[in-house]
């Protein structure tokens, strides 16, 4: 089974990961060859000197160095490299990337799938009838969009058709969003419907065996329930949206007791 740094490397066209440079040919005097028929004695003999094998420079490097680029950034270079990406297919189509949106320091982090049509056009997640339906359901737990909250997507660019985004194109994207939690410091993240829960999660289940439970995402404690789009379409789902987020309302305030606690400790 091909692994997710795979997947990725085959939508940006950088399989396979490495390859022997040709080596010189027979009339400048190259020993070694690729497919010839001389012998190894022949290629030992005075005057006949093996060119050095040269591999060219492997993808899953390039990769990993941006990746490390990318956990240094601050806000600003951050949004410029987001702003600027070409790292998988999706930049090919989009008006605008879509940063994410909130407070740099919120206890709240929520987390979609990806930008639509009303998205894409004004740079901003969340900002159409889903966004409508989010800001509702931020209102009925007494929070607000950009006031303790921040709102990202997995990926910064909207796929076509508003299609889920390729297993490549989510990990094209993934250092963004892992740099933007790193820096933010969130107490929890919701993570909104499948797509975000599976690739926040690395695994796949459905979001009906994920909800009603705390997992975590390199240490930060995540809560699953159902993307607002998909509750615009299947109406009865909004009451177990209810009870997922009386339930992250209820671990917040879990998260917050035991802060306090252990603040209370350290003074004493």
């Amino acid at each position: 089974m091909k692994t997710r740094r795979e997947l990725m490397l085959e939508e940006m066209g950088l399989t396979p990961t490495w390859r022997l440079r040709a080596p010189a040919s027979a009339e400048t005097g190259g020993g070694l060859q690729v497919g010839n028929e001389r012998s190894d004695c022949e290629n030992d003999m005075p005057g006949h000197i093996a060119p050095p094998v040269t591999l060219h420079a492997s993808p899953l490097t390039a990769v990993d160095d941006r990746r490390s680029a990318i956990m240094r950034m601050d806000w600003p270079a951050l949004k410029v490299s987001v702003a600027s990406c070409t790292a998988c297919p999706l930049h090919a189509r989009r008006n605008k990337t879509v940063f994410g949106v909130g407070a740099e320091n919120a206890d709240w982090l929520f987390v979609g799938e990806g930008p639509g049509a009303d998205e894409d056009a004004q740079g901003e997640p969340f900002v159409g009838q889903a966004g409508k339906l989010l800001d509702s359901m931020l209102a009925a737990i007494g929070a607000k969009r950009g006031d303790n909250v921040y709102i990202a997507n997995i990926v910064k660019c909207r796929p076509p058709g508003n299609r889920n985004p390729a297993p490549g194109e989510a990990l094209a994207c993934e250092p963004y969003l892992h740099r933007q939690i790193e820096l933010i410091k969130p107490r929890l993240i919701v993570a909104l419907g499948k797509v975000a829960a599976v690739n926040l999660l690395a695994r796949e289940a459905s979001v009906a065996s994920m909800r009603g439970k705390v997992h975590e995402y390199r240490g930060t404690p995540l809560i699953v329930t159902y993307h607002p789009a998909y509750l615009l379409r299947s109406l009865p789902d909004k009451a177990k949206a209810w009870v997922d987020l009386c339930f992250a309302v209820e671990t917040m305030r879990g998260l917050q007791t035991r802060k306090s606690d252990a603040n209370k400790e350290t003074a004493t």
